[in-house]
Formats: structure tokens, sequence, C-alpha cells
């Protein structure tokens, strides 16, 4: 007999996990916005002047680039903490969230009154993440922190660069998107083990740790050799040929790792005798003559376009790319194709697009795709799902100052 009863509704991962979000600028809401991306619901808790990303250009029609894209999926609550009212309200909120994430430096949180063993003690089952600079421990956990000073510090400006050239900050936020990333996995391993033991617990992410943990290969070389990393340019340092090459009319990437891709790259660059030449029988041997190395596939290559360069190559198994900008990257057929950029919604923005959490759930309904809310557009609307409060009580709250005095878009909706 076939079953014939209805499919379940397909859901997404994090489908009914709610999240109080105390972060503002990088860090803490990409972290967030990958939780909101997969379903949970994110409210995020502004002051009265809100996340200072929503001034940050570059703007289109009065919005945030990095606001909008950092605050996808999440409901806005204006609330001023220096106000008793307002950190009542957050209490009670956080007695019934399964998360609170906050980057306010060290200490800051427990002096306004939603510190974590504040609210965990409301709330046994809460995870409270952390984001910081430093971390909450620590002789530099008092300091202040942005990527470039943790950059800076983590030694990844010192190992990037031309090797006669300065130290190099790597063209991307890089220390705030990995503290992000780390929080978001943080967060999820916290959950599981609090739904498992029913006690929550803080969760301590710092960029500075974090950074240093995304230098892999580095840190890896370092606790072997006892030699930190050093600047290359555009090579790999330990192997050849991997690095970017010219060619006629631009540049490529080429990344040969073993004797096979060296075998196959001199055959597809019909130049079989590289193969059997003692400087380069060896990954450590080529990279040790890497400059001969070079001057040989750039002689090959300045002769040809980089498409057809690239297609030899790619012919030959060799791993090997153009390089593209970031609008190349975004427009390309692979990439449209998997989905990462979204159409979205939004009133205020005709024809936005935002991207989306990059990994695929083959079991789990689409990632959820909405825009980034007004400045406390869902105060009412939270206050009383949340709490219950009514219109009176909401009025009274609006008068005392606790929920300041935002001025919502006058496009936006007033609905999640």
């Amino acid at each position: 007999m076939n079953d014939t009863s209805p499919a379940a509704p397909a859901t997404r991962p994090l489908d009914g996990v709610r999240i109080l979000d105390f972060t503002r600028v990088l860090a803490g809401p990409l972290a967030t916005a990958l939780l909101a991306d997969l379903g949970a619901e994110v409210v995020k808790i502004e002051p009265p002047q809100g996340d200072d990303y929503r001034a940050i250009g570059p703007l289109k029609n009065g919005e945030s680039a990095l606001f909008t894209v950092m605050n996808r999926n999440k409901r806005s609550l204006v609330l001023d903490l220096r106000h008793a009212e307002a950190v009542a309200l957050v209490r009670e909120m956080a007695a019934q969230a399964d998360v609170v994430v906050e980057n306010f430096r060290p200490g800051v949180a427990e002096r306004l009154g939603i510190g974590p063993a504040q609210l965990c003690a409301l709330n046994p089952r809460l995870v409270y993440v952390s984001v910081s600079g430093f971390g909450q421990t620590g002789p530099l956990a008092h300091r202040p922190a942005y990527d470039i000073i943790v950059q800076a510090m983590s030694g990844i400006m010192e190992a990037t660069g031309e090797p006669e050239g300065p130290p190099t900050l790597v063209g991307e936020a890089v220390s705030d998107v990995v503290a992000g990333l780390f929080a978001s996995w943080a967060t999820l391993a916290a959950l599981l083990q609090a739904r498992a033991t029913g006690r929550g617990q803080q969760v301590d992410v710092a960029m500075f740790d974090t950074t240093l943990s995304f230098l892999a290969t580095s840190m890896s070389r370092y606790l072997f050799t006892g030699r930190p990393a050093r600047r290359v340019g555009n090579r790999h340092p330990l192997s050849a040929p991997f690095g970017v090459y010219r060619a006629r009319d631009g540049h490529f990437a080429l990344a040969v790792l073993n004797r096979k891709l060296f075998e196959a790259t001199a055959q597809a660059m019909d130049l079989p005798h590289l193969a059997g030449d003692p400087r380069f029988a060896t990954d450590e041997s080529r990279s040790a003559h890497e400059p001969a190395l070079r001057q040989a596939i750039e002689a090959w290559a300045g002769l040809r376009d980089v498409a057809d360069v690239v297609s030899a190559l790619d012919a030959a198994g060799v791993p090997a790319a153009p390089l593209w900008n970031i609008a190349q990257a975004l427009e390309s057929p692979q990439i449209r194709a998997r989905g990462l950029l979204r159409e979205v919604d939004d009133p205020r923005l005709p024809g936005l697009r935002l991207p989306t959490q990059p990994v695929h759930f083959g079991g789990a309904a689409p990632n959820r795709a909405e825009r980034a809310p007004a400045l406390g557009e869902h105060t009412e609307a939270l206050l009383s799902q949340w709490l219950g409060r009514g219109a009176e009580a909401i009025a009274a709250l609006r008068a005392s100052g606790a929920l300041g005095h935002p001025t919502p878009s006058p496009t936006a909706s007033s609905t999640h």
C-alpha cells in the first residue's frame, strides 16, 4: 500500500531558536546574520541612535550597504539601557531566549545589569556569547580592537606583501569576519550542549584568538620550526610553482603541489625538459629555485593571453585560474548556479540582492532572505509578542524614555 500521507513541511535548521543580539558593526552582526539565515529569530537590540554601521557608507537611498548586509533577516528593538525599565525588559526577554550575543567591552554588560551571570541566573539554559577584541581575560582584555589592530598584532600583516616591501593590510576585514564565523559556530556548539544538559554557559570569542587560529599554516610552521612566516609576495612560501604569474594580457594563478602536477604542467607548456631538471625534482627544490622556474613559466605564458594559458593548463588537469575582481566572481555563472546572492524585497532599495548562508542543506527549507530592519521598526510588535505588553504599557515605556525616540523609515513595514 502506497503512503499517501502529506510530506512534513520543510523547516530550517534553526527554526524556533530565539536570539537577543546586542552586537554592532561587523563581527557580532555577521555571526547573528548567519544564524538568522538558517531560521533563528534574531532580535537586534539597538540604542536610540542605532548601530554605528547605519551611518557608514557606501549609502544608497540613505541606507548603508554594510548595515543592510550584516543585519539581514533581523528585527530591530530600540531600548535605552540607561533606563532601569529598559534593563528590566531585557531581563524578561532573556528569560525566554535561547541565546544572547554581545560585543560590549569586557565589564560593560555587567555594569548595565545584563551580564552573563545576571541573565543566566534568570535562564539557566541561556547561551551567552561575548565577542570582543582580546577576550574576557588576559592582560589585553581591556583594550579596544578594530580589524586593523588585530591584523597588526596577529602576524598576518607581517606575513603579507612583497619580500622587500612593507607589511600589508589584507584587503578585507578578515579579523572581524573570522571572529563572526567562529562566534556563529561556537553558538551552535553551546546550544547543542545546553539541549543535552539543560545548562547554558558563557562563550568567550576573541578576535585576536580567532585570527591566530585562522593562520593555520603559519601557526603549523612556527610550531615545528620556531620561525615566523615571512613575506613572499604572490607565491606560496613553501611550494612551487604555486602563485601568481604574468601572461601577455594580465595575470593568472597556478597551484602545483606534487610531482604529478608538475609533470602535467611541463607537458601543457610544451616544456618537458623542466620535469627532468634536477633543480625541479621535488617540491622543496622547486621552491628553492622558484625564480628560475618563474622565468620559464612567464616566458611561455608571456606569449599567450590569460584565457589561453588557463585553458591549456586546465585541459591538462592543472589547477589554474584567471584573477577575477569581486564583481566578476559574484556575477559568474558558478555563483549564480550556487545561489549565494538572493533577491530581497525592500521598498527602500529596489532591486536589492543580499548574500545568504553559503552552506547548502539538503534536508532543509531554503535560507531565509529578508531585508534589514529600520531602526526600532519592530519595537512595539516585539514587546507585545514576547512580553504581552499592551498599547498603554508600551506608550508608558516610550514616555519614560526607555524605548528612546527612533524615527522608523516611512516606507518600512511594521511587520517582520
